[in-house]
């Protein structure tokens, strides 16, 4: 895995707060809102070799799933609100969770397979 020049790594929690190459924390990771760059413009890293894969979504419905349904529970019990209150309140705050996950979790994966020299797994001969 090519790494950047110098040695110098960024941090994990830096390259994923703010959508960075996790090897020089400098170059922006996405090219779309997704998408990931073939390479960083500051550094040259190649994110070829990184794939995050469903692990983000995952994480997003897991994550999304248990504060929607915590917060709609604790709605119904401490206010009763009809039901259309619980729909305006927890309908866009799924949407907007989802998406405010979805890119800081796919650049912390891709930061912790750099980090960790992450690749494909191959059964020995």
């Amino acid at each position: 895995m090519n790494r950047p020049a110098g040695g110098q790594t960024a941090s994990v929690v830096r390259a994923t707060l703010l959508s960075r190459c996790p090897g020089c924390g400098r170059g922006p990771l996405f090219r779309g809102f997704l998408t990931v760059a073939p390479s960083c413009s500051n550094c040259g890293l190649s994110f070829a070799r990184f794939e995050a894969g469903d692990g983000p979504a995952v994480f997003v419905i897991l994550i999304v799933g248990a504060v929607v349904s915590a917060g709609a529970l604790l709605t119904e019990v401490r206010f009763q609100p009809p039901y259309w209150v619980q729909g305006a309140i927890w309908g866009p705050a799924v949407i907007v969770l989802s998406l405010g996950l979805l890119r800081p979790l796919k650049a912390g994966l891709i930061a912790l397979q750099y980090k960790h020299r992450a690749e494909e797994g191959r059964l020995a001969r």
